[in-house]
């Protein structure tokens, strides 16, 4: 299996003795993302604006100044979150051709106030129907478990590219959607920690929905201390 990120505290630590930067961790996950199973887990690399959010993030902390426990660390996002400029496609080739977005969505928002930086947007099952992360359209990221194996095992979703964004080092942490399992069956498929939240504890503001009463966003992490602290973020908590 792949190796897993390290902890969010972790390379945080390391960050505020001056061992990384939030470009050297920017530029590797976005190295790992043009590689191997790359093609299938993002949709979208925002590449330019997250060496640009790197660049600030590391500006900030030399000025004595870090935003909040995320701040430099790459994260991805699944492509059911609007940014602004581009077409939210929900895993589908029915809205590859949809008017971009005009807003951003607010849990998108918070964690760039948060100074986490955006690496791109994750694959998903289409429309977020499934629980086995299976995308024809866009292709199924490969779970890392016996990836050797004739076809893969199943990535578990419907936060599939999510999920290997983590496992494979293209983000150190992802932020998905569950109603009725989408965070929790790809981190436990994957060797993850999921965190589904009360719904509504989290904005959603600028998601596509699959239902509006049941929809929770939550983080997929390597840990349930990096899923509590991207929850704070995520949730508006002072």
């Amino acid at each position: 299996m792949t190796s897993v990120s390290p902890r969010l505290d972790q390379v945080s630590e390391r960050l505020a003795q001056g061992q990384t930067s939030a470009v050297q961790l920017t530029e590797q996950a976005l190295e790992h993302a043009a590689q191997g199973e790359g093609p299938r887990v993002f949709t979208r690399l925002l590449r330019e604006q997250a060496l640009a959010e790197a660049r600030a993030s590391d500006a900030l902390r030399a000025a004595g100044l870090a935003r909040s426990p995320l701040e430099g660390l790459p994260i991805s996002v699944k492509d059911l979150f609007d940014i602004a400029g581009h077409p939210t496609l929900g895993g589908s080739r029915l809205l590859a051709d949809a008017a971009p977005a005009t807003q951003t969505a607010e849990v998108v928002q918070r964690l760039r106030r948060a100074g986490a930086v955006i690496v791109g947007t994750t694959n998903m099952t289409e429309f977020a129907y499934s629980g086995l992360g299976l995308n024809p359209h866009y292709g199924t990221p490969r779970n890392p478990w016996q990836r050797d194996i004739d076809g893969g095992r199943i990535p578990g979703g419907s936060s599939s590219g999510a999920a290997i964004s983590v496992s494979d080092g293209m983000a150190l942490a992802a932020i998905g959607s569950d109603t009725g399992g989408s965070v929790r069956i790809p981190s436990a498929l994957c060797g993850l920690t999921g965190f589904k939240p009360t719904a509504r504890r989290v904005s959603m503001q600028g998601v596509l929905p699959l239902s509006a009463n049941l929809d929770s966003i939550g983080p997929l992490a390597p840990s349930v201390r990096c899923c509590a602290a991207l929850d704070a973020v995520l949730s508006g908590e002072p």
